[in-house]
Protein backbone atom coordinates (compact mmCIF):
# COMPACT_ATOMS: atom_id res chain seq x y z
CA UNK A 1 0.00 0.00 0.00
CA UNK A 2 1.43 3.24 -1.28
CA UNK A 3 1.12 6.23 1.40
CA UNK A 4 0.18 9.62 0.20
CA UNK A 5 2.17 12.81 1.04
CA UNK A 6 0.28 15.43 -0.06
CA UNK A 7 3.60 17.88 -0.65
CA UNK A 8 3.48 15.88 -3.99
CA UNK A 9 0.51 17.63 -5.25
CA UNK A 10 2.22 21.02 -3.48
CA UNK A 11 0.94 21.20 -0.34
CA UNK A 12 2.65 23.40 1.76
CA UNK A 13 4.35 20.99 4.85
CA UNK A 14 6.77 23.37 6.40
CA UNK A 15 5.63 26.06 8.63
CA UNK A 16 9.18 27.28 10.53
CA UNK A 17 9.00 31.24 10.42
CA UNK A 18 5.90 31.18 8.09
CA UNK A 19 1.98 31.66 9.19
CA UNK A 20 -0.09 28.54 9.54
CA UNK A 21 -3.17 27.27 10.03
CA UNK A 22 -2.92 27.37 14.23
CA UNK A 23 -0.92 30.34 14.30
CA UNK A 24 -3.71 32.22 12.30
CA UNK A 25 -6.53 31.09 14.42
CA UNK A 26 -4.64 31.50 17.29
CA UNK A 27 -5.89 27.85 18.27
CA UNK A 28 -3.08 27.62 20.87
CA UNK A 29 -4.46 30.65 22.77
CA UNK A 30 -8.53 28.84 22.46
CA UNK A 31 -7.66 26.03 23.59
CA UNK A 32 -6.24 26.83 26.76
CA UNK A 33 -9.08 29.20 28.07
CA UNK A 34 -10.75 26.36 29.51
CA UNK A 35 -9.91 26.06 33.17
CA UNK A 36 -12.09 23.58 34.92
CA UNK A 37 -12.42 24.59 38.82
CA UNK A 38 -13.49 20.49 39.44
CA UNK A 39 -12.55 17.12 38.96
CA UNK A 40 -15.96 16.40 37.33
CA UNK A 41 -15.95 14.99 33.52
CA UNK A 42 -18.56 17.08 32.52
CA UNK A 43 -17.44 20.54 33.62
CA UNK A 44 -15.41 20.89 30.22
CA UNK A 45 -18.62 20.28 27.94
CA UNK A 46 -20.42 22.95 30.16
CA UNK A 47 -17.31 25.17 29.71
CA UNK A 48 -16.87 24.55 25.85
CA UNK A 49 -20.50 24.71 25.51
CA UNK A 50 -20.62 28.24 27.23
CA UNK A 51 -17.44 29.60 25.23
CA UNK A 52 -18.54 28.63 21.61
CA UNK A 53 -21.91 30.00 22.51
CA UNK A 54 -20.18 33.53 23.18
CA UNK A 55 -18.10 33.28 19.50
CA UNK A 56 -21.04 33.05 18.10
CA UNK A 57 -23.00 35.93 19.89
CA UNK A 58 -19.90 37.57 18.89
CA UNK A 59 -20.24 37.37 15.09
CA UNK A 60 -24.34 37.67 15.85
CA UNK A 61 -22.99 41.20 16.88
CA UNK A 62 -20.50 41.76 14.09
CA UNK A 63 -23.72 41.25 11.59
CA UNK A 64 -26.25 43.06 13.23
CA UNK A 65 -23.84 45.73 13.63
CA UNK A 66 -23.27 46.02 9.91
CA UNK A 67 -27.09 45.26 9.34
CA UNK A 68 -28.28 48.54 11.05
CA UNK A 69 -25.09 50.73 8.98
CA UNK A 70 -26.53 49.30 5.52
CA UNK A 71 -30.02 49.41 6.58
CA UNK A 72 -29.45 53.35 7.92
CA UNK A 73 -27.75 53.80 4.24
CA UNK A 74 -30.90 52.32 2.55
CA UNK A 75 -28.57 49.60 1.48
CA UNK A 76 -31.36 46.97 2.24
CA UNK A 77 -29.93 44.50 -0.23
CA UNK A 78 -26.84 44.09 1.54
CA UNK A 79 -28.12 44.24 4.60
CA UNK A 80 -30.62 41.00 3.93
CA UNK A 81 -27.86 38.68 3.71
CA UNK A 82 -26.25 40.04 7.29
CA UNK A 83 -29.92 39.40 9.07
CA UNK A 84 -29.99 36.23 7.29
CA UNK A 85 -26.50 35.01 8.61
CA UNK A 86 -27.79 36.24 11.87
CA UNK A 87 -30.45 34.10 11.95
CA UNK A 88 -28.53 31.08 10.94
CA UNK A 89 -26.32 31.81 14.02
CA UNK A 90 -29.16 31.34 16.11
CA UNK A 91 -29.47 28.24 14.63
CA UNK A 92 -26.49 27.09 15.17
CA UNK A 93 -26.75 28.41 19.24
CA UNK A 94 -30.20 26.55 18.91
CA UNK A 95 -28.35 23.27 17.93
CA UNK A 96 -25.85 23.75 21.35
CA UNK A 97 -28.63 23.21 23.44
CA UNK A 98 -28.53 19.43 22.05
CA UNK A 99 -25.16 18.84 23.70
CA UNK A 100 -25.69 20.32 26.85
CA UNK A 101 -28.66 18.39 27.45
CA UNK A 102 -26.72 15.04 26.78
CA UNK A 103 -25.53 16.37 30.67
CA UNK A 104 -27.86 14.86 33.42
CA UNK A 105 -28.82 16.50 36.64
CA UNK A 106 -26.52 14.22 38.23
CA UNK A 107 -23.55 15.00 35.89
CA UNK A 108 -24.19 18.89 37.43
CA UNK A 109 -24.36 18.55 40.36
CA UNK A 110 -20.83 17.00 40.39
CA UNK A 111 -19.31 20.79 39.57
CA UNK A 112 -22.28 23.07 40.25
CA UNK A 113 -20.93 24.68 43.28
CA UNK A 114 -17.32 25.63 41.43
CA UNK A 115 -19.46 28.23 39.93
CA UNK A 116 -19.94 30.36 42.40
CA UNK A 117 -22.46 33.25 41.48
CA UNK A 118 -21.39 32.80 37.32
CA UNK A 119 -24.15 33.06 35.32
CA UNK A 120 -24.97 32.89 32.05
CA UNK A 121 -27.71 35.56 32.77
CA UNK A 122 -24.15 38.04 33.59
CA UNK A 123 -23.21 37.78 29.70
CA UNK A 124 -22.15 41.25 28.32
CA UNK A 125 -22.41 39.76 24.82
CA UNK A 126 -26.07 38.67 25.26
CA UNK A 127 -27.18 41.44 26.84
CA UNK A 128 -25.53 43.71 23.64
CA UNK A 129 -28.01 41.37 21.46
CA UNK A 130 -30.89 41.92 23.42
CA UNK A 131 -30.16 45.53 23.12
CA UNK A 132 -28.76 45.76 19.71
CA UNK A 133 -32.55 44.33 18.81
CA UNK A 134 -34.31 46.33 20.74
CA UNK A 135 -34.58 44.65 24.29
CA UNK A 136 -33.38 47.66 26.26
CA UNK A 137 -34.29 46.73 29.77
CA UNK A 138 -32.21 49.46 31.56
CA UNK A 139 -32.46 47.10 34.89
CA UNK A 140 -30.02 44.55 33.04
CA UNK A 141 -26.94 46.99 33.14
CA UNK A 142 -26.64 46.46 36.75
CA UNK A 143 -25.28 43.09 36.62
CA UNK A 144 -21.76 44.80 34.78
CA UNK A 145 -21.90 48.08 36.92
CA UNK A 146 -18.69 46.48 38.52
CA UNK A 147 -16.76 46.94 34.92
CA UNK A 148 -17.28 51.03 33.47
CA UNK A 149 -15.58 49.41 30.34
CA UNK A 150 -18.40 46.98 29.57
CA UNK A 151 -21.07 49.90 31.35
CA UNK A 152 -19.29 51.75 28.69
CA UNK A 153 -20.24 49.33 25.71
CA UNK A 154 -23.76 49.10 26.86
CA UNK A 155 -24.35 52.68 27.24
CA UNK A 156 -23.26 53.21 23.41
CA UNK A 157 -25.68 50.82 22.58
CA UNK A 158 -28.56 52.03 24.08
CA UNK A 159 -27.72 55.64 22.27
CA UNK A 160 -27.68 54.03 18.88
CA UNK A 161 -30.68 52.92 17.00
CA UNK A 162 -31.99 49.18 17.84
CA UNK A 163 -32.04 47.69 14.52
CA UNK A 164 -35.97 47.52 14.75
CA UNK A 165 -35.76 51.57 15.34
CA UNK A 166 -33.28 51.54 11.67
CA UNK A 167 -36.13 49.29 10.09
CA UNK A 168 -38.52 51.91 11.23
CA UNK A 169 -36.75 54.58 10.00
CA UNK A 170 -35.97 53.39 6.84
CA UNK A 171 -40.21 53.20 5.87
CA UNK A 172 -39.97 56.75 6.69
CA UNK A 173 -37.40 57.28 4.10
CA UNK A 174 -39.13 55.52 1.62
CA UNK A 175 -42.30 57.21 2.21
CA UNK A 176 -44.10 55.61 4.68
CA UNK A 177 -46.09 57.18 7.04
CA UNK A 178 -44.03 56.42 10.50
CA UNK A 179 -45.28 58.72 13.12
CA UNK A 180 -42.73 61.61 14.44
CA UNK A 181 -43.22 60.39 17.74
CA UNK A 182 -41.86 56.56 16.72
CA UNK A 183 -38.94 58.03 14.86
CA UNK A 184 -37.44 60.77 17.40
CA UNK A 185 -38.54 58.21 20.14
CA UNK A 186 -36.38 57.63 23.54
CA UNK A 187 -33.94 55.33 22.40
CA UNK A 188 -32.98 54.01 25.48
CA UNK A 189 -36.75 52.66 25.99
CA UNK A 190 -37.45 49.44 24.92
CA UNK A 191 -40.31 49.10 22.68
CA UNK A 192 -43.74 48.91 22.90
CA UNK A 193 -46.48 47.95 20.40
CA UNK A 194 -47.58 50.71 18.15
CA UNK A 195 -50.82 50.53 16.58
CA UNK A 196 -49.83 53.22 14.06
CA UNK A 197 -46.22 51.13 13.21
CA UNK A 198 -48.51 47.87 13.04
CA UNK A 199 -50.95 49.81 10.43
CA UNK A 200 -48.03 50.43 8.45
CA UNK A 201 -46.59 47.29 8.28
CA UNK A 202 -50.37 45.78 7.05
CA UNK A 203 -50.27 48.11 4.29
CA UNK A 204 -47.42 46.37 3.35
CA UNK A 205 -48.36 42.88 3.45
CA UNK A 206 -51.64 43.65 1.91
CA UNK A 207 -49.31 45.10 -1.05
CA UNK A 208 -46.27 43.21 -1.27
CA UNK A 209 -45.87 43.72 -5.13
CA UNK A 210 -45.83 47.54 -4.15
CA UNK A 211 -43.58 47.45 -0.97
CA UNK A 212 -41.24 44.43 -1.91
CA UNK A 213 -37.95 46.10 -0.15
CA UNK A 214 -40.05 46.62 3.14
CA UNK A 215 -41.87 43.21 2.86
CA UNK A 216 -38.22 41.45 2.55
CA UNK A 217 -36.93 43.12 5.15
CA UNK A 218 -39.75 42.91 7.26
CA UNK A 219 -39.89 38.84 6.96
CA UNK A 220 -36.41 38.71 7.62
CA UNK A 221 -36.95 40.13 10.92
CA UNK A 222 -39.06 37.74 11.85
CA UNK A 223 -37.11 35.19 10.68
CA UNK A 224 -34.77 36.57 13.48
CA UNK A 225 -36.72 36.73 15.79
CA UNK A 226 -38.45 33.11 14.85
CA UNK A 227 -34.68 31.77 16.02
CA UNK A 228 -34.14 34.21 18.41
CA UNK A 229 -37.57 32.32 20.40
CA UNK A 230 -36.34 29.30 19.85
CA UNK A 231 -32.44 29.40 21.51
CA UNK A 232 -35.03 31.19 24.26
CA UNK A 233 -37.02 28.17 24.68
CA UNK A 234 -34.45 25.71 24.48
CA UNK A 235 -32.78 27.68 27.06
CA UNK A 236 -35.58 26.99 29.53
CA UNK A 237 -36.33 23.56 28.81
CA UNK A 238 -32.76 22.92 29.03
CA UNK A 239 -32.42 24.16 31.93
CA UNK A 240 -35.91 22.54 33.59
CA UNK A 241 -34.16 19.03 32.35
CA UNK A 242 -30.61 19.94 34.13
CA UNK A 243 -32.00 21.59 37.32
CA UNK A 244 -35.64 21.66 37.53
CA UNK A 245 -36.80 24.88 39.27
CA UNK A 246 -34.08 25.39 41.31
CA UNK A 247 -32.68 28.87 41.58
CA UNK A 248 -29.79 29.50 39.35
CA UNK A 249 -26.26 30.11 40.52
CA UNK A 250 -26.39 33.46 39.47
CA UNK A 251 -28.94 34.13 41.88
CA UNK A 252 -32.18 34.46 39.25
CA UNK A 253 -35.43 32.23 39.52
CA UNK A 254 -33.98 30.02 36.92
CA UNK A 255 -36.86 28.41 35.04
CA UNK A 256 -39.22 31.08 36.27
CA UNK A 257 -37.23 33.81 35.00
CA UNK A 258 -36.62 31.93 31.92
CA UNK A 259 -40.16 31.67 30.75
CA UNK A 260 -40.50 35.55 32.02
CA UNK A 261 -38.25 36.01 28.94
CA UNK A 262 -40.13 33.95 26.19
CA UNK A 263 -43.53 36.66 26.65
CA UNK A 264 -40.90 39.55 25.30
CA UNK A 265 -41.78 40.14 22.10
CA UNK A 266 -38.70 42.14 19.98
CA UNK A 267 -40.89 43.45 16.73
CA UNK A 268 -44.63 42.67 18.28
CA UNK A 269 -46.22 44.40 15.59
CA UNK A 270 -45.14 42.00 12.58
CA UNK A 271 -45.86 39.01 14.68
CA UNK A 272 -49.88 40.91 15.83
CA UNK A 273 -50.47 41.72 12.20
CA UNK A 274 -50.87 38.37 10.69
CA UNK A 275 -54.25 38.03 13.14
CA UNK A 276 -55.17 40.92 11.19
CA UNK A 277 -54.69 39.89 7.15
Amino acid sequence: MTTYDPANDGAQMSFDGRMSYGDYLQIDRILSAQAPQSTAHDEMLFIIQHQTSELWMKLALHELDAARRMIAADRTQEAFKMLARVARIFEQLNAAWDVLRTMTPSDYTTFRESLGQSSGFQSWQYRLVEYAVGNRNLAMLRPHAHRPDLTAKLEAELARPSLYDEALRHLSRMGLPVPENVINRDLRQPWEWNQSVQDIWERVYRDPAGHWQAYELAEKLVDFEDYFRRWRFNHVTTVERVIGVKRGTGGTSGVSYLRRMLEVELFPELWRLRTAL
